[in-house]
């Protein structure tokens, strides 16, 4: 039996349906619980500050401590529209200087300030939050990009905690299958390619094909 292609460097993986990609994000409770509640982020939302979300659930609990840590105690997962997102994706900039991107700094320095959006790649976590050899999206908006994903491209807003509460105790547990079985179903998201931000475009992934594993590096 073949093996499985490797996992590309550089790739989005998300729960996505024809319309929509879900990101992550956590909150304090005074932001996360009436966003949750009524499904658009509140007045308390600071639409003039960057905001940063997630498409990797894991990830997402790598930064957040699984809902633990301080004012992150609510993990939302934000259903946003495809067209935002990719909009966001053609807008944004690296964060980071990469020299392969932009062979003078000075270019890279003028990208990202005219950028209402940028782009981290950071390492892809398993389910004990130890990094993997691929790289997961982290997407930055600001300005225009935070209004419109706050106010047009957001299509839904759900509560998540208890589920990481859940998959975490498993993970205490030891108990791997079983917590793998409830993360969210993240298949590559058939983006358009980005130059700018290190993505090569990806076909639409088959419907049948199974999510990453994250508890593939697990002993």
């Amino acid at each position: 039996m073949n093996s499985p292609a490797p996992e590309p460097g550089y790739r989005i993986r998300a729960a996505h349906t024809a319309d929509t990609v879900t990101v992550y994000q956590a909150y304090a409770p005074r932001i996360g619980v009436p966003a949750a509640r009524t499904g658009r982020f509140p007045a308390a939302w600071k639409r003039d500050r960057m905001t940063w979300v997630k498409p990797s659930f894991l990830w997402m609990m790598y930064r957040c401590g699984w809902g633990a840590k301080e004012d992150q105690e609510t993990v939302l997962a934000v259903e946003i529209t495809r067209s935002g997102f990719e909009w966001a994706l053609h807008h944004a900039c690296l964060s980071h200087f990469d020299a392969d991107v932009h062979p003078e700094r000075a270019d890279w320095t003028a990208a990202l300030k005219g950028a209402p959006a940028r782009v981290q790649w950071d390492p892809e976590r398993d389910l004990q939050l130890r990094p993997l050899p691929h790289r997961s999206l982290q997407l930055g908006l600001s300005g225009e990009a935070a209004r419109r994903y706050a106010d047009e491209w957001t299509v839904g807003i759900t509560d998540v905690s208890a589920l990481a509460h859940g998959i975490h105790a498993l993970v205490r547990d030891r108990r791997y299958e079983d917590a793998a079985r409830l993360l969210p179903e993240e298949r590559p998201y058939p983006a358009p390619a980005c130059p700018s931000i290190r993505l090569p475009a990806f076909p639409a992934a088959p419907l049948d094909q199974p999510p990453m594993a994250p508890g593939s590096s697990l002993p």
